[in-house]
């Protein structure tokens, strides 16, 4: 295996458009694609955000020792579970893409050792951050602004500047212009090959 370039962030960061992007400029680097439990959100296909499974499967792959790490939020919708399991996408010679949470990289930093994992660590601006999950939200068929509410707040916590100490996050790129920021990210990489 070679290295898993690591993208996370809050929110409403940009991560998932940012992780697109370098997905289409870095075609030589394998996506990893991460499993969840939610509903499927409008405009996600299954296989490229995420594998949706129900809570049968994850019993199923707990019993096969095939979860690296689990994380469940009680959201305002009930139970939901996002995990990242050895499936064989991790068998690969080309290097790794994948994108989470601070919790989830600081799990597979664990399991796959330090040496093999580039964290890339997306800021933006709390205020900012909020405008922009408001407004995706509101392009859902059906917007879930309590649980919008409840994952920012719960981010505060989960990316709190001692956690991103204690999980090794020196580096950090600001994203108030998107261009920018994926070009100072491709850097960060081509400096880590």
């Amino acid at each position: 295996m070679s290295k898993i370039f690591y993208l996370m962030g809050k929110s409403a960061s940009g991560k998932d458009t940012i992780y697109k992007e370098i997905k289409e400029q870095l075609p030589g680097f394998k996506p990893i694609v991460i499993y969840t439990t939610r509903p499927i959100r409008e405009g996600e296909k299954e296989g490229v955000e995420y594998f949706f499974v129900d809570d049968d499967k994850v019993e199923q792959l707990q019993k096969q020792g095939k979860i690296i790490e689990l994380r469940e939020y009680n959201t305002v919708h009930g139970i939901w579970k996002y995990f990242t399991v050895d499936d064989g996408q991790f068998d690969s010679k080309e290097h790794l893409l994948a994108i989470g949470t601070l919790e989830s990289y600081v799990r597979l930093k664990t399991y796959f050792g330090a040496e093999k994992l580039v964290p890339l660590y997306v800021e933006v601006e709390d205020g900012l951050r909020l405008e922009r999950a408001l407004s995706r939200e509101r392009k859902q068929k059906q917007p879930k602004y309590e649980e919008l509410c409840r994952r920012f707040l719960a981010d505060a916590e989960d990316f709190s500047e001692d956690k991103l100490r204690q999980a090794g996050i020196a580096k950090r790129f600001l994203n108030l212009d998107m261009e920018k920021c994926i070009h100072e990210i491709l850097l960060c990489i081509n400096a880590n090959l």
